[in-house]
């Protein structure tokens, strides 16, 4: 199977228009599950691209043993430690692994006997790895899902090489979309993601992106488009495009080598809102 090209014009519809009457109640809580010890830049750059990409509500819960109680940089954002921020009410969707080290396996399964909407990244993708009994249970979960995984945490999904992976990564994401009936993006070059509508490539992206974070804040983009109502494959969709296109577009001012994640953040932020403002 060919896969379809992700365009510009296709993912800025899926995006609901918001009313004059609004309040933030109407664009979800996010919850960010990570953060361990040296790692919790990692869970805030998620919870703060949750945040500037049009969530209602951002919790970082943390796994940190010290954890900070306010980010001075995004004072918006609530902190608190993991198992608190796992048992908040109203959380419609978790964004679970950013920096998540070796947690145990029990936060997944705690994520999966909720009803949140679930963002699965990094650390916790090995975890599923390694109990195939949880990937059952999130199969046979009604809900959405999207799985993030670089080559390497797909072979360890896959139980094969990074190498095997990359040699058909068509054939592997799609396997994972199966295994786990939910929508997945590989990342790397041309990413690519297998949803119910059928499996779509991403051309936007460049090398500069190969820098620390990039990853964690395209969870917390895909968090946000979740809990504002979008489907799984839609937020996959629309997070992946928008997150190469916000690279792209500070590459155009001579910003690729030194790249940062908070930078494409805030291009991202700016780039949604314009096309989201074109007739």
């Amino acid at each position: 199977m060919n896969p379809l090209s992700i365009t510009q014009q296709q993912v800025t519809k899926y995006l609901p228009e918001r009313p004059r009457d609004s309040h933030k109640g109407l664009f979800g809580s996010v919850c960010v599950i990570g953060g361990a010890p040296g790692m919790t830049g990692a869970a805030l750059l998620a919870g703060r691209a949750a945040l500037k990409l049009g969530a209602g509500c951002v919790h970082v819960g943390l796994l940190s043993d010290n954890p900070p109680t306010v980010d001075y940089t995004q004072p918006e954002l609530m902190l608190h430690n993991a198992k608190t921020a796992m048992q908040l009410p109203g959380v419609t969707v978790l964004a679970i692994g950013c920096g998540m080290g070796q947690a145990p396996p029990g936060l997944l399964l705690e994520a999966i006997q909720t009803d949140a909407a679930l963002v699965l990244d990094a650390d916790v993708l090995n975890i599923l790895a390694q109990r195939p009994d949880l990937g059952r249970r999130l199969n046979a979960t009604n809900r959405a899902i999207v799985l993030t995984p670089h080559p390497g945490e797909a072979a360890r999904l896959l139980a094969c090489s990074t190498e095997e992976i990359q040699a058909d990564r068509i054939n592997a994401v799609q396997q994972l979309a199966q295994r786990y009936g939910c929508a997945v993006v590989l990342k790397g070059a041309d990413s690519l993601c297998a949803t119910s509508e059928g499996l779509f490539i991403n051309h936007t992206g460049n090398p500069g992106m190969s820098a620390p974070g990039m990853g964690d804040v395209l969870t917390g983009m895909i968090a946000a488009f979740l809990a504002q109502g979008l489907t799984a494959d839609h937020a996959l969709l629309l997070a992946v495009h928008l997150h190469g296109a916000a690279g792209d577009e500070l590459a155009k001012f001579k910003i690729a080598i030194g790249m940062t994640a908070t930078e494409v953040t805030d291009m991202a932020r700016r780039l949604l809102n314009n096309w989201i403002a074109q007739p």
